[in-house]
């Protein structure tokens, strides 16, 4: 069979595919359009010989960083250097008590690289479930293959949602409209035909084609791009950038304060020399908040894991936490409240025509399409194609314009050209049809028009004197999850907006359904102001919008991030890409196109929009708890230089070793941090984390330093003799214990019984150490007479209810 079709004098088709005379049909589908220089693709001996020149796609896409990175990562900082430098003097010049600090720095780390590498498996598994998987033909047969078994001069298929893996020349082109803004910024789509060039990172829109590879592995334009874009990241977080961001004015505030005690401890005073070195190094060790980015790390690594375990993937880290800090999250009804599978319950025929001929129609535009959405697919489904009509040209369906399109030849020289697609763009606002269509939409249901046109399919006026010939209704089938979501999201104040390409009407009523707020308010995007500030505030005041393009969503994104607001987006076709890209969070489903996980922050692997509360939960157990913990170390920090600027000062001597300071790091902050940093938290994020922190740490820190060094003054002159300085130390450390113990039992509020457990016990471990002798000498600390250390419990008593009060005072002058 053979037949020939309007050809331009370039060769091509303009509203279809390019044929020449005399080429083959399909011959699986034979009433398709045929396809010029359909290629069979390479053999398997030309593929192995590709391979053996090592002409393959070899560009390593990690959804981690390497074993090697997590490591050097871990060990390799700034201030585990430093504390390496102090520990190995301290080995040197001092007991093993007084290094003490060195093998629990060792021990943080080991459980650091521990923690990131189990998140490495979990996201390298989860990886493979969600990876690319091209379609190329070899040996004349349609096979998927793993990105990496790409070879030079493969033949690789392109549907709606494709995503190009690497740079390639168009071979086949059927409507072929691809989009390149990721590259180029470019937001239009461009149409490709035979020849053309195309490039990694770009999508398609709609249509379908081949392309030959012609550049694989790391000479693909993008390819390092689409590398970084898929790697497991610890960075451009508020988060990780806030804690940045103290350590750096910590570092500006240690140095000097270092180098004026280590001057005062070695040069000033006549004491003994390695007595010295220990009271200085006693001194900056605690000044270096060492744990705190550890432990941040590990919150995040048992972050990933634990949503591994829910099928989420996160392909950026800092996701976890921006979801926490979402307070508007952008829905695309289609796969997100609606699962993607829909059913055909009405076929309502229009001024007089045949339902019978109606039924051949639909067939037969099902038949048309090598790619059908959903939407057709159902269409397919409910009428098989039984005529032998043959398509003589065809138009995909694309988002921007909401319809699709095909002409055929019916036999018998009689040909007709039919649009399927949106009622209210197809047909004029004063069209009596759309008046029936509302009914429809407002029960929740689908319609999609077929009309038939006399015009050519690639005319922009093809619609003009469309006539209606049916109404398609399709019932869709909400997610059984998604009402519950919603009103997950209702509670957290985050406000939920759907953005949908469909009718409005019908949109809201799916949203009213699962009981969105708002519902009832529906707003056609098609008029929305286009100023932004003014698109902003009917956003704001609008929950639903239908009839949608994929640019104007990207637009939406732009205005309510305009507005202030911190903007999730889903969704899982290649409508949405552009807004998941621009949105601060992008959320994909598992079964969405390539082109949209390749944007998507977090991949829904199980296509559940249920994960989406767990990961919230896990951003704010993140945010919440890394911020109690910061404020624990940073409260040491400041009292740490400020005792040593005190001591600097007065000319005397440092009154702690690092054992003592080890073992009140330890108790205060290091184990109860761990135990902080891991446990749940449903407190909503908030903004300004170095603020928030600072605002506790530095009255706190003050109040500590103040207490401690009053008690340690008042025991130097009550203490005299041999033993003396170990008296001093010890109220010291008991007055600068029970401020630290004050200040974590204000961090572990709200209490409940683990946390009262987790406080009394670390005050239970310190008395032990006062009790025991065994401890007493390894640790030097003894209380001597009854009068020195009830002082120093009364100063320490009076330091926490300063603490207290001061925190108290923050919270009503400087509300977060």
């Amino acid at each position: 069979m053979t037949q020939r079709a309007k050809i331009d004098t370039d060769g091509s088709e303009p509203g279809g595919p390019t044929i020449d005379a005399g080429s083959e049909l399909d011959p699986v589908h034979p009433r398709r359009p045929p396809v010029r220089h359909r290629s069979a693709g390479l053999t398997s001996a030309e593929v192995a010989e590709r391979v053996a020149r090592g002409e393959v796609n070899d560009v390593p896409v990690r959804s981690s960083r390497s074993t090697t990175d997590i490591v050097r990562g871990n060990v390799f900082t700034r201030f585990n250097a430093i504390i390496g430098i102090l520990w190995v003097i301290m080995l040197i010049v001092a007991p093993i008590q007084d290094s003490l600090f060195g093998f629990v720095i060792v021990a943080n780390t080991g459980i650091g690289i521990i923690q990131e590498l189990r998140a490495k498996r979990t996201l390298d598994s989860l990886a493979v479930i969600g990876e690319t998987k091209p379609t190329v033909r070899r040996d004349g047969r349609s096979t998927e293959i793993h990105m990496s078994e790409i070879v030079l001069g493969d033949c690789i298929e392109l549907g709606p949602g494709d995503k190009v893996v690497v740079d390639g020349e168009i071979a086949e082109a059927d409507n072929l409209e691809v989009d390149e803004s990721l590259l180029t910024g470019e937001a239009d789509p461009v149409v490709k035909k035979r020849g053309d060039q195309v490039m990694s990172g770009s999508f398609v829109v709609s249509g379908g084609g081949a392309f030959t590879a012609t550049k694989v592995g790391r000479e693909a334009y993008a390819a390092q791009l689409a590398e970084e874009a898929s790697r497991f990241t610890l960075v451009r977080s508020e988060l990780r950038s806030g804690i940045s961001t103290i350590l750096k004015y910590v570092t500006w505030m240690m140095v000097p304060t270092a180098i004026g005690l280590i001057i005062s401890q070695l040069f000033v005073k006549d004491a003994a020399f390695k007595d010295s070195v220990a009271r200085t190094v006693g001194g900056i060790v605690p000044m270096i908040p060492e744990g705190l980015v550890l432990l941040t790390s590990v919150a995040f690594a048992i972050g990933v894991v634990r949503l591994g375990r829910k099928q989420c993937l996160v392909q950026e880290l800092p996701a976890i936490e921006g979801l926490a800090r979402v307070d508007v999250v952008c829905l695309d009804k289609t796969g997100t409240l609606t699962e993607g599978g829909m059913d055909v319950t009405e076929l309502r025929t229009l001024n007089g025509s045949d339902e019978g001929y109606v039924r051949t129609v639909l067939g037969a535009l099902g038949e048309s399409d090598p790619r059908p959405n959903a939407s057709l697919k159902a269409i397919i489904d409910a009428y098989p194609d039984d005529e032998d009509w043959r398509c003589t040209q065809a138009l995909p369906f694309s988002s921007a314009r909401k319809y699709s399109g095909a002409a055929f030849s019916e036999g018998g020289g009689r040909t007709s050209t039919w649009l399927l697609g949106a009622p209210d763009v197809l047909l004029p606002d004063d069209d009596p049809v759309l008046d029936d269509i509302d009914d429809l939409n407002q029960q929740g249901l689908r319609v999609l028009l077929l009309a038939r046109v006399t015009g050519e399919l690639d005319d922009p006026d093809v619609t003009a004197g469309a006539r209606a010939t049916a109404l398609v209704v399709l019932e869709q089938r909400l997610r059984p999850d998604a009402a519950d979501t919603l009103a997950y999201f209702a509670d957290q104040d985050v406000a939920a907006k759907v953005i949908s390409g469909d009718n409005a009407v019908s949109v809201g009523a799916v949203a009213d359904k699962l009981g969105l707020p708002g519902a009832a308010h529906t707003v056609d995007a098609r008029r929305l102001p286009a100023e932004r500030d003014e698109m902003s505030k009917a956003l704001d005041e609008g929950a639903v919008f239908g009839r949608v393009t994929p640019q104007q969503k990207r637009t939406m994104v732009g205005a309510l991030q305009s507005g202030g607001h911190t903007v999730a987006m889903t969704g899982d076709g290649v409508n949405d890409v552009l807004a998941l890209k621009d949105a601060d969070i992008g959320v994909s489903m598992g079964s969405g196109s390539e082109a949209t996980k390749a944007v998507a922050q977090i991949v829904l692997l199980n296509n559940s929009f249920s994960t989406l509360p767990a990961v919230v939960a896990e951003g704010r157990r993140v945010i919440g708890n890394i911020t109690r913990v910061a404020t624990l170390f940073l409260t040491k920090t400041v009292y740490s230089v400020l005792l040593a600027i005190l001591v600097v000062c007065s000319g005397i001597e440092y009154p702690f070793l690092p054992r003592h300071l080890t073992l009140l790091s330890t108790l205060t902050i290091g184990a109860p941090a761990f135990f902080l940093a891991l446990a749940p938290n449903t407190e909503r994020a908030k903004p300004h984390f170095v603020r928030r922190v600072m605002r506790y740490a530095i009255p706190g820190g003050l109040v500590a330093a103040a207490a401690t060094f009053a008690t340690y003054l008042l025991a130097r002159s009550h203490y005299s003799g041999p033993d003396a300085l170990s008296a001093e130390t010890s109220a010291a450390t008991l007055t600068l214990f029970l401020v630290s113990i004050w200040v974590l039992a204000i961090v572990a509020r709200p209490y409940t019984w683990w946390r009262i457990a987790l406080v009394a016990a670390m005050g239970g471990a310190f008395l032990l150490v006062l009790v025991v002798p065994w401890l007493q000498d390894f640790f030097a600390l003894r209380l001597v007479g009854t009068t020195m250390p009830w002082l120093a419990v009364g100063i320490a008593a009076a330091g926490a209810a300063l603490v207290e009060a001061a925190w108290r005072l923050v919270d009503r002058r400087f509300p977060a």
